[in-house]
């Protein structure tokens, strides 16, 4: 990783100001509805807090147990987002997930997971790409401000093109559809969208050496912004998969654009400390996918 020079907000003010070409094109501002709008419990409810009629909530971890949520339908492209703040404090061995997910054994899967560190260590965001039951595509990279500090949005974009993370409206990774080179692409199983704070001190700090503090249970993520800005396709799949006409499929969400795209560069030059298309030893050959996300 290489270190920087100048104040993260600088940097983005900068890449703001010297880019060309058109404006990018951010995802709609999601709105903000309570919790029980889109989302339902799915374990360990008594482990769950409402907060402010619903439009807080906050999961808690002990010994032992965890909890999560999911969404009450099921969606085919769209952009999925949330408001979260992570586990303050000493959050090693705790994970902090995002995702969506299929519900086959080929499924697909779009993850965030937000791995807890030691005391004044800085939290490593995870991403994974499943795509018809194959995943081990991680990129690991910290944040540029402290997430524990206050909410920051982290979303998804998906349509027929690209899959785009967004750590608020910054792009931090891209997964190109490249079913013309072989790669399979999320684009006919529709996915809920779940979140979960879990135990998962055998990997997840420094592959598992760093073990969860228990004395320091119950450790709390808080979320807010409970808006979902999908297509349901919990009943008619093909109408998501044709249709084209939603925000998310014109043309200026079919690839990043300049300023975008230095933004992404920005984020794999300064923060990425793990990309699954550099590591050769678990991958001799580069993956087809890689060249055309411009990961390396």
């Amino acid at each position: 990783m290489v270190a920087c020079s100048v104040s993260p907000v600088l940097w983005l003010c900068l890449l703001g100001l010297v880019f060309d070409g058109a404006m990018a094109a951010a995802p709609r501002k999601p709105i903000d509805v309570p919790f029980q709008r889109n989302y339902v419990p799915t374990w360990a409810y008594d482990h769950i807090k409402y907060i402010n009629g619903g439009n807080e909530v906050q999961l808690s971890l002990d010994k032992y147990t965890g909890t999560g949520f999911q969404s009450k339908g099921s969606y085919l492209f769209g952009h999925f987002s949330m408001q979260i703040k992570l586990v303050p404090g000493d959050s090693a061995g705790t994970v902090t997930a995002f995702y969506l997910s299929s519900q086959n054994s080929e499924h697909d899967e779009i993850d965030f997971e937000f791995l807890g560190n030691r005391t004044n260590q800085p939290y490593i965001v995870q991403t994974n790409v499943f795509t018809g039951g194959k995943g081990d595509r991680e990129q690991r990279i910290y944040l540029w401000f402290d997430p524990t500090k206050d909410y920051h949005s982290y979303s998804v974009l998906w349509n027929m093109y690209q899959i785009v993370f967004f750590v608020d409206d910054v792009p931090i990774r891209v997964f190109k559809n490249c079913k013309d080179l072989g790669v399979r692409f999320p684009f006919d199983q529709p996915m809920k969208i779940y979140s979960s704070l879990w135990n998962a001190d055998d990997w997840a700090t420094r592959g598992g050496l760093e073990k969860t503090d228990w004395s320091k249970a119950p450790f709390i993520a808080s979320y807010r912004s409970f808006h979902v800005d999908g297509c349901e396709a919990s009943v008619e799949a093909k109408f998501c998969a044709t249709q084209g006409r939603r925000w998310w499929d014109q043309k200026e969400f079919q690839d990043l654009d300049s300023l975008q795209y230095r933004r992404l560069d920005w984020v794999r030059h300064q923060y990425t400390i793990y990309n699954y298309c550099t590591d050769r030893s678990r991958y001799p050959v580069m993956p087809p996918e890689c060249g055309r996300d411009r990961d390396v």
